[in-house]
């Protein structure tokens, strides 16, 4: 398989670009912050840039005086930023309130079907006995971190079951891909769409998860087959412009920013994992994509908004993608990162 090649420079720049775009929105303790400093947190571990480690401290500082609002499953992702302040500063405060969501996820959380997370957006909305790809990212994985940075085996534990439980109702075994979601209370996946940043969710996480499980663990093959097989199935459905449908697998529907970054950062885990650059012909194609939807200003664009479980494929078609979204800033900051340390590269 042929090196990776691409400008390191313009990557940096790109990514310094997206980084202080970020830094200029506002956000509330929720889920659009927790994919967006998650992805300033993987910058500043790509470059060491101590002006992402302000951004991210500055936030959180500020949050934190006011007093974190009530927990749900989507909010718990900013976590995944405590981590890694924590990991970088040692200050107990960071670790504190992460483990005060993970207790929350552990205590607090209402599941189903024997532990899985029944997925909240926000204290506004309700979706009883619903399990959503999205808790892959918000909860699982955190509960993954936080479970093996403390030596704590219930949350690590905890975690990998909401692998185990979201591959069980949410993989199909025809199509290898990932359903948005699952309704326990009719036993049907709705509108059994695969959604693009879905999708992303699952094979990122799961790529992440795999550098961080034993893999003696008898969770690290189970992880490992999934995400090979969906993979298998995603790279066959890479649009020409090197990103994917909303749609993942209907050629009618929009190519989507932050699914395909979601995604493209999900090849590089797996490559990484397997010791091999397999996959690095639809990395390529996927750089000039991601790199060709970000502004001069660091907006990155063409990024679907805010996507519950649609009632069919002609709804997650209209979802709209003309705003600038924390989650669309913090995935190509996801992808963006990961190109600068991977292995099987030759940059100019």
């Amino acid at each position: 398989m042929p090196l990776l090649q691409f400008d390191e420079q313009l990557i940096k720049e790109t990514i310094d670009r997206i980084v202080h775009r970020t830094s200029n929105m506002d956000f509330t303790w929720d889920w659009p912050a927790g994919v967006a400093f998650y992805g300033i947190s993987r910058a500043y571990a790509a470059t060491t840039n101590e002006a992402y480690l302000e951004i991210m401290t500055r936030w959180v500082d500020e949050q934190l005086e006011e007093g974190i609002p009530p927990l749900t499953v989507n909010a718990v992702s900013i976590g995944h930023t405590l981590l890694s302040l924590y990991e970088e500063t040692k200050q107990e405060k960071y670790l504190e309130t992460a483990i005060e969501m993970a207790e929350h996820l552990k205590n607090d959380a209402v599941r189903f079907a024997d532990g899985i997370f029944q997925h909240t957006v926000s204290q506004n909305y309700y979706f009883p006995e619903q399990a959503w790809v999205d808790t892959m990212f918000m909860a699982g994985y955190f509960l993954i971190r936080i479970g093996t940075l403390l030596g704590r085996e219930d949350y690590l534990e905890d975690g990998l079951l909401q692998y185990h439980g979201h591959e069980r109702f949410l993989q199909n075994a025809d199509t290898n891909l990932y359903f948005h979601g699952w309704d326990h209370t009719v036993q049907n996946n709705m509108s059994a769409v695969y959604w693009a940043r879905g999708n992303s969710w699952a094979a990122y996480t799961m790529g992440q998860a795999l550098a961080i499980v034993e893999v003696t663990h008898p969770s690290y093959m189970k992880m490992y087959d999934s995400l090979r097989d969906q993979l298998s199935t995603v790279v066959r459905l890479q649009a020409e412009d090197g990103l994917w449908h909303t749609v993942l697998n209907d050629t009618s529907a929009y190519t989507e920013t932050s699914g395909s970054a979601g995604l493209a950062a999900g090849l590089v885990r797996f490559n990484e994992a397997i010791g091999s650059p397999l996959y690095n012909k639809q990395i390529q194609k996927a750089i000039a994509g991601v790199l060709g939807r970000v502004s001069a200003n660091g907006t990155v664009t063409g990024v679907s908004a805010g996507t519950a479980v649609m009632k069919d494929a002609e709804g997650y078609k209209g979802v709209a993608h003309q705003r600038i979204q924390g989650w669309g800033q913090g995935l190509a900051l996801v992808f963006l990162s990961s190109l600068l340390t991977y292995k099987w590269k030759d940059s100019e």
